[in-house]
């Protein structure tokens, strides 16, 4: 997700416990560590699959080894293993690890994040507080876990019970902040955010953390001038606090992208709408929505949810791993791919949608830049139908910049990069529907919540399913919901955020300018 939420603890550096020192001969821990060098220089090297047949191999002759179990089973997470992952965290676990409530909190992400299944995560974060009570990264995945699932005052006394072991903890305190609407500058939560910013030891990172809450609390309160003044410092203390090879976003590059994509899927000579394949009783069938960010997609999904026959499926990552993976370099492999390579690469995404949604004829797959995937999209599944997301594009702008997303999504840390984001998008959105327009529906966000029937009735008509009343509903409390709408899509539907850019009219001049000369209309 690219909302910043605490993950997974780190490979650990490879350390034999005492008591399974103490049983081995001299010769017996000579011997191991070759396979041992060999399986940490492999993963250092970013070879993954070599890695984990070494620490295979290691452990089939010295499986009383708990750290190699518990690298193996990061290395089996990145490679999307994730059953055989959780094996060797168990085994890990049963043979002794130091730091157990790591393993606890790592088990937990795979089971939220990964497989969907929020009751073990739950119980897995439970088990890491079991062990360890103020385990701070269990805590805070805890709170997450009630958020996604809706239940905001089991989380504000998780962010609670963390002001309690740390009143000045900058994380507790943004992320309690994030669950309260504010309509007073001088709450005392404000004033709590401000005195924390004014600590000179305060990190970049959790500066950025506070000041994107405190901008969010201050536009709550109609404070607008201040609230962009603040959302402008988070957003560069995020772009200075990012990892090296994040944060800056080059102009260039995306132009050279958007050409890349538009030459390696070429608009096929007559577009047309591909009839949608009935769903099989084994294999879920994909519903693809996409767009910008913060264009709408996780209200879109949600209220599509309430369709008896559809599962949300969130933001996916089957296929943004794809193009760094397995399709690399991408786009230009489409080139070249075998037909049964796109073909096994489709069956590999039907069998993960099965597996974390067993039974769901329909599930979606929301992640917004999938809107760069269409292509691809279209290449595995032929059929597929795909709804794209959009909204007034100053507002659309405005609330990119006022979220704190991962630095990865450089562009997202300074106004004018996202105009300049925006007009490749548009440009990308007008191949995509020039290429496969039949089997692309556009939905308005700003019309969404104002008529929510007609616009549901027509997705529903367009993917070929039945009106349900159920689509126009709230999502009830125990839908997990992991994006950073979280709260506004659980609210009885409002317009509070169409239109919103009025409010920031001065600091939005230029961008306004840019839109006018360099976009089009995304419509039709």
């Amino acid at each position: 997700m690219p909302f910043m939420r605490c993950s997974l603890a780190p490979v650990r550096g490879f350390r034999e416990p005492p008591f399974i020192l103490g049983r081995m001969s001299n010769e017996m821990k000579k011997s191991h560590e070759p396979l041992l060098a060999q399986a940490l220089l492999l993963d250092r090297q970013g070879h993954v699959p070599e890695a984990i047949a070494a620490y295979q191999q290691l452990l089939s002759d010295w499986p009383a080894l708990p750290d190699a179990w518990y690298n193996l089973a990061v290395l089996q997470r990145k490679r999307r293993q994730f059953d055989a992952a959780l094996t060797s965290y168990q085994h890990a676990l049963d043979r002794g690890i130091k730091r157990p409530e790591e393993v606890h909190l790592n088990r937990g992400v795979i089971f939220s994040d990964c497989l969907r299944q929020d009751d073990a995560a739950e119980l897995e974060l439970k088990k890491a507080l079991a062990l360890n009570p103020n385990y701070v990264p269990a805590l805070i995945n805890l709170a997450n876990l009630h958020e996604d699932l809706g239940r905001r005052e089991l989380a504000a006394r998780v962010y609670a019970r963390l002001l309690a072991m740390d009143p000045n903890s900058p994380q507790a305190l943004a992320r309690y902040a994030r669950l309260k609407t504010f309509t007073d500058p001088s709450d005392p939560l404000i004033e709590q955010m401000r005195q924390a910013l004014a600590q000179p030891r305060l990190s970049l990172q959790d500066r950025a953390g506070l000041e994107f809450s405190l901008g969010r609390a201050l536009d709550d309160c109609q404070s607008y001038a201040a609230a962009f003044e603040v959302y402008t410092a988070a957003n560069h203390h995020s772009r200075e606090s990012a990892p090296p090879g994040t944060g800056i976003y080059d102009r260039a590059l995306a132009e050279q992208l958007t050409d890349r994509l538009i030459a390696a899927f070429p608009a096929p000579s007559r577009p047309g709408s591909t009839p949608a394949a009935a769903p099989g009783n084994d294999r879920p069938r994909p519903i693809f929505i996409c767009g910008m960010h913060r264009s709408g997609s996780t209200l879109t999904e949600q209220l599509l949810a309430g369709h008896p026959l559809l599962a949300a499926g969130g933001e996916l990552d089957f296929l943004p791993n794809a193009v760094q993976d397995a399709l690399a370099p991408f786009p230009e492999s489409m080139a070249v791919i075998l037909p049964q390579r796109l073909k096994s690469l489709a069956a590999e995404y039907v069998q993960a949608l099965g597996s974390m949604f067993p039974g769901a004829p329909y599930v979606t797959d929301k992640r917004p830049e999938n809107y760069m995937n269409i292509g691809l999209i279209k290449a595995l599944f032929p059929e597929a139908k795909i709804i794209h997301t959009s909204r007034n594009a100053l507002d659309n702008c405005l609330s990119i910049f006022f979220l704190h997303l991962d630095q990865r999504m450089s562009y997202a840390l300074n106004l004018m990069d996202i105009g300049h984001h925006y007009v490749q998008y548009l440009r990308l959105m007008r191949h995509w529907r020039a290429s496969y327009g039949a089997d692309i529906v556009d939905t308005d966000y700003d019309r969404l919540v104002l008529e929510p029937r007609p616009v549901m009735e027509a997705l529903l008509e367009f993917l070929g399913l039945e009106w349900d009343e159920r689509c126009i509903a709230v999502p009830a409390v125990g839908r997990s919901v992991k994006t950073a709408s979280v709260w506004q899509v659980r609210e009885p539907l409002y317009q509070r955020s169409s239109g919103r850019a009025q409010h920031y009219e001065k600091e939005l001049a230029e961008l306004r300018r840019y839109l006018d000369l360099y976009s089009a209309p995304t419509g039709p």
